[in-house]
């Protein structure tokens, strides 16, 4: 198997376990990979806070890899903490999503550095994303008033079968200004217009040189689906979104069976998948 430049990773359900860990097995693959001259890119939904926990456990800092957070709107170089490109939301978008999730009663939520804002911060949802990015909860009176700052995401969450007509009535009436798509079933993200993983990592890459056919990108869920179409060798999970694995190049085993680390050995030791 040919050796990729840059390996682009999902975390949640492809880079980590199910108890959102990095296993020992996986850690010492692509901490090898990064020896051996390769270059990471964690590519998440999380907000940039919640992915440098993971980014420093695989070294990324030494090595001079990359976050690409929310979802592409954030690519930061990792050895200097330089944030290469942003995107925000309109400043009317936060205030808009206050009423609309009011009228579909969903609970609503945003980053600001640390912190996760939201009126609801004992929803069970908002609960995931906090065990999720390790981020600290900022309780809000009223959403539309008080998110005043710059804001890259906001997201609506509520259980899957439900928020999939939200997630048609927002594309709808909102939709031809903004991205919006779900990263997991109970997850609707709302986005600057534009932004995905894979308009993001085509600007990382004209960045740094390489092109598409340098990349091998892993994920399994919706929001990943772009970036395994865009790359030269695009992997799911075993785990993954049935789309997902439609497209993918390769189905790896699951992230509870170090499907990631099974992949960059089979790389790095030249052999061939089977």
């Amino acid at each position: 198997m040919d050796m990729y430049r840059l390996v682009v990773l999902d975390l949640d359900g492809t880079l980590t376990n199910n108890r959102k860990e990095i296993t020992s097995r996986t850690r010492e693959a692509l901490l090898r990979y990064q020896e051996e001259g390769g270059r990471i890119v964690l590519a998440s939904g999380r907000p940039t806070y919640g992915v440098w926990p993971l980014a420093r456990e695989l070294k990324l800092d030494e090595y001079g890899s990359y976050i690409l957070s929310f979802n592409g709107a954030v690519i930061t170089e990792c050895r200097q903490g330089e944030v290469l490109f942003r995107r925000e939301l309109p400043p009317d978008v936060p205030a808009l999503l206050a009423s609309m999730a009011r009228e579909y009663g969903t609970s609503l939520l945003t980053y600001q550095d640390d912190c996760i804002c939201t009126e609801t911060p004992w929803d069970l949802y908002v609960q995931k994303e906090v065990i999720c990015t390790k981020m600290k909860v900022r309780e809000l009176k009223n959403f539309a008033e008080e998110i005043t700052f710059p804001v890259v995401k906001c997201m609506l969450m509520e259980r899957g079968g439900y928020l999939a007509g939200v997630e048609e009535r927002l594309k709808e009436r909102i939709g031809s200004r903004l991205s919006i798509y779900r990263s997991e079933p109970y997850f609707l993200e709302v986005m600057p217009e534009g932004i995905d993983k894979a308009r993001s990592l085509t600007r990382l890459l004209e960045m740094t040189g390489m092109g598409a056919e340098d990349m091998m990108a892993f994920g399994d869920g919706y929001n990943d689906k772009s970036m395994i179409m865009m790359a030269g060798f695009g992997v799911a999970m075993r785990n993954g979104q049935p789309s997902v694995k439609a497209v993918a190049d390769y189905v790896a085993p699951s992230n509870e069976e170090d499907g990631v680390a099974y992949v960059i050995e089979n790389m790095l030791d030249g052999e061939k998948l089977g």
